[in-house]
Order: structure tokens, then sequence, then C-alpha cells
């Protein structure tokens, strides 16, 4: 885990680099933006994740879409290098560097880097050893600060906080969330969204529309390791490794203590 913390600084430093300049971006075939803050975060975790564990197969967003094999399996890494990149057109902070591990269909453990957001916050979650939070600063060297664990909160009786795409936002979300209690809506950007339910900031966040499994697998393994949960529309644990689906996630809703 410290191995994959770091790899996920320097891939926010390559990102912050980029970011901090003028950048263009384009589209690719599936009509989503890539930008080289993309391409050079997955250089990064690529290389480091051949380094740190050869053995273990990687799906990474950007190799993908290139047309790289998608090989699975019983053990293997999902990567976002840059998740939220329509955020990070618009300059909000709100993207993140994404690392999981997945094993048997379940992710194990997972880092999610958001290097603009709060000072850089930065979230881990491993299985049996809990889930963190600590501000890292995106320059220089790898120094945590206020490093605490995290846990999700007890769902409220009453009104519900919940948190939902800032960016994607569909019919479905909107008419399940005029079946339930809402006291505060929150629109937040990539995989924090499941980080504020880790770290006991909201209650539920629903997504309807498409996502892949690498927008989804660190989320999920750091709101796992805090005590949350992911589920699909028809109450089955979300799972990894869908070949058969091109990797795409069906509906879901992530939620913290039931």
């Amino acid at each position: 885990m410290a191995q994959l913390i770091e790899l996920a600084h320097q891939a926010g430093r390559a990102v912050m680099a980029i970011y901090r300049e003028d950048f263009a971006h384009r589209m690719k075939a599936d009509s989503t933006p890539v930008t080289d803050a993309d391409l050079a975060a997955e250089a990064v975790i690529l290389a480091g994740l051949q380094r740190i564990a050869p053995a273990i197969p990687v799906i990474s967003e950007e190799a993908a879409a290139g047309g790289a094999e998608k090989i699975g399996g019983e053990k293997f890494f999902l990567v976002d290098p840059l998740d939220g990149t329509r955020e990070f057109l618009s300059r909000n902070g709100e993207f993140t560097v994404n690392i999981a591990l997945i094993e048997h269909g379940c992710p194990v453990a997972g880092v999610v880097y958001a290097p603009a957001a709060g000072g850089g916050r930065m979230f881990w979650g491993e299985r049996g050893q809990g889930a963190a939070e600590g501000i890292v600063a995106p320059d220089g060297k790898l120094e945590v600060v206020c490093w605490r664990p995290i846990h999700v909160r007890r769902r409220p009786r009453g009104p519900l906080k919940v948190v939902a795409s800032r960016s994607h936002r569909d019919a479905a979300t909107e008419s399940w969330l005029a079946g339930i209690e809402v006291g505060e809506l929150v629109a937040a950007g990539s995989s924090l969204k499941f980080c504020l339910l880790a770290a006991g900031e909201a209650d539920l966040y629903p997504r309807f529309g498409r996502t892949m499994e690498w927008d989804t697998a660190a989320g999920h393994a750091v709101l796992i390791a805090a005590g949350g949960e992911v589920k699909t529309e028809d109450g089955h644990p979300l799972t990894y490794g869908k070949r058969a689906r091109g990797f795409d996630n069906p509906g879901f809703i992530a939620s913290g203590k039931p």
C-alpha cells in the first residue's frame, strides 16, 4: 500500500504539472475527452506497477481506449490515471488518480488521490486494514499531513445527505432521488464521491448512468475498507472483471453504514 500511495502521488505530480499550464484536449472514440495529463499519469503508473508487481496484469483506461487487450483474471490492477477529465477541463479541482487491486471480482485495495482538492486529499483502503485519509502536497516529496483513519457514518433516520455526479446526472438518478428523503444534495466529480461516503461526509451515492470498472474500483475499495458497500440495483454487490460486459458497470448505489 505504501508503494501504491507513492505511485499515486507521482502520477498526481505529473497531472498537476500540466494542470497549471495551457493544455488542449481531444475526444476519444467513445466521445469522452482525454488530455496529455491522462497519458502522462498513466505512463507513471504503468511503469511503477511493472516495477512493484510485474506478475499482476493491469487494465488501465487510456491503454484500453487505445486498443490494448483487457486481460483480467483472479487478480489484476484497475487504473484510471485521471478520473474526472471533465472536472480537470473545467479546472474545479475535483479530479483524481485511481489505482485499485482486484481479487476474485472484489476491490481489495485502492488509492484515490485528489491533488487539487483540499490541499491534496489522499485516500486509501485495504481489506482487513481499514481506510485512511491524509493531506498530501502535490509538489516535492511525499509528505503526509494529518493522516487519520476514516470510517462511514451510520445512516440517519431522517433526511439523508446524498452525493451525486456533477457532470453526469441523468433522468434515472433524478427519479431515484425523488423516492427518498434528501436533506442535502452535494454535487461532486470523479471517485471523490465514494471517498466522501468513506470519510463519513455523506450517506448515499446513486449512479445509474454509464461507468467503467476503472472509474469505480479504487473508490469502491476505500469505501468497503471504511465499512460501506456498493450494490447494484438488484441488490447484489458490484463486482469487477466483467469481460462479457466490456468492463462496463451496471447502475449501482454506494452507501455508508446501513
